[in-house]
């Protein structure tokens, strides 16, 4: 008999199994869900309670994943790793709102967790399960979000962490917080996929837990961006939330989040949820086109190195929050990135090039009138501008293509005379 109120659930067969089962994957070889018993939690709290939370002084209470602890992992406070995250910024901007052909935009920008990304939150979720269980190594493969963020939290919790990377296939901004943070790096000389296989067989003849987002605990601290976003649109829900698309972990944490609050009573509808995933690394959205089971792509390639990714583990999770919500996926170009990461950076909020797919994925929407220019539409920003600074410089040196020349802010070089200075001052 399960000793704690969550249990795992098969996606594909339901059949459930213990809730400290130290498994990722059915009998059948599906994903799991983490199960929470909403009757109970729906005793528990209600919104009042996390709103509540917001002017607590305790620890958990200021992390925005733990503030909804209750519907994310009930699980005792001592075992609990957070630095804390989340409590991220929804910008409003017009300025990009009229780039983007909207009315009204809000920007929810996870890049300004700990370690500059989303992944933090379902980390500290994925992290404190393994404390749970008393695991003392932890691994992930990972194009750079993923190895910062557990290598910090590994550190956090006193655990050895062993990071495998795409050779060559990194952003240095990425891969210099899991050295700093005291990961052992290991670099695959493959793909992302190449990397996520050895590492699952590592884990398994080793004993090693596994903290990528096939990690069922990962999804569940992901889905509170999608509660802090509600909550910081005082529960009004929008009419669309739009996100980018690589392993598609966190567009499978939102829309598992929102059926949950749904299913609660909490919300009356679901936004409609759209996928963004980069012309080179488009397996989910040729998927969703054809109707089809998804068929992988080899050697995947974008300059968005977050979503590179060419067979996403949680591809079905994310379609069930896609269908359930009629929302879409689509695709867009590199060009077409990095001009909206031109915009998104130029407004002072500024974002990796992953993140600033979701800005020209909402771009092409408005364009084809899927989304409608009065409807409210929020993106989530997943990484940090400094996570990829190569890029930026590159980009406004010239040195990569764009849509609008206008966007560039390339350095001048000038004689070191006031007069000089003067005529780019004036």
């Amino acid at each position: 008999m399960t000793t704690v109120p969550w249990r795992l659930r098969c996606t594909q067969t339901g059949t459930e199994y213990d809730g400290l089962d130290r498994r990722f994957y059915s009998d059948t070889g599906a994903t799991l869900d983490v199960v929470h018993d909403l009757a109970r939690v729906g005793e528990q709290v209600d919104l009042a309670t996390f709103d509540a939370r917001l002017s607590s002084k305790k620890r958990i209470d200021r992390s925005g994943v733990w503030r909804f602890r209750e519907l994310i992992l009930p699980v005792e406070e001592q075992w609990i790793a957070s630095k804390p995250e989340g409590a991220t910024n929804l910008y409003e901007s017009s300025r990009l709102a009229s780039y983007v052909g909207l009315d009204w935009l809000g920007l929810k920008h996870e890049g300004e967790n700990p370690t500059g990304s989303f992944k933090d939150r379902g980390m500290t979720v994925a992290m404190s399960m393994a404390k749970r269980l008393g695991a003392d190594r932890v691994a992930c493969a990972s194009t750079g979000n993923t190895s910062a963020s557990m290598a910090a939290y590994a550190a956090e919790a006193g655990m050895r962490a062993f990071v495998f990377i795409p050779d060559g296939k990194i952003a240095y901004g990425k891969l210099a917080q899991a050295l700093a943070f005291g990961a052992q790096t290991i670099q695959i000389a493959g793909d992302f996929d190449k990397a996520l296989q050895l590492v699952q067989e590592v884990c398994d003849r080793e004993g090693v837990y596994l903290l990528n987002s096939v990690n069922p605990f990962r999804i569940e601290g992901q889905k509170a961006i999608g509660f802090e976003m509600l909550q910081d649109l005082d529960w009004q829900v929008p009419d669309w939330i739009v996100l980018p698309g690589g392993n598609l972990g966190n567009s499978a944490a939102l829309g598992k989040g929102l059926l949950e609050m749904r299913e609660l009573g909490w919300i009356d509808r679901l936004p409609k949820i759209a996928v963004v995933q980069a012309q080179g690394a488009n397996p989910f959205y040729t998927a969703f086109q054809k109707g089809e089971p998804l068929v992988p792509v080899q050697n995947a390639e974008t300059i968005a190195t977050a979503i590179r990714i060419g067979n996403p583990v949680s591809w079905q999770k994310s379609l069930r929050g896609v269908d359930a919500s009629t929302g879409i996926v689509t695709e867009v170009t590199d060009v077409q990135i990095l001009d909206a990461k031109a915009h998104v950076d130029a407004a002072g909020i500024g974002a990796e090039p992953a993140s600033c797919a979701t800005v020209a994925g909402a771009k092409r929407l408005v364009s084809e009138g899927v989304i409608q220019p009065d409807e409210r539409v929020c993106g989530i920003l997943t990484g940090h501008l400094m996570k990829d600074p190569d890029t930026v410089v590159q980009y406004h040196k010239g040195e990569m293509d764009a849509l609008d020349e206008s966007t560039r802010n390339a350095p001048v070089r000038c004689d070191a005379t006031l007069d000089a200075v003067l005529g780019f001052v004036n």
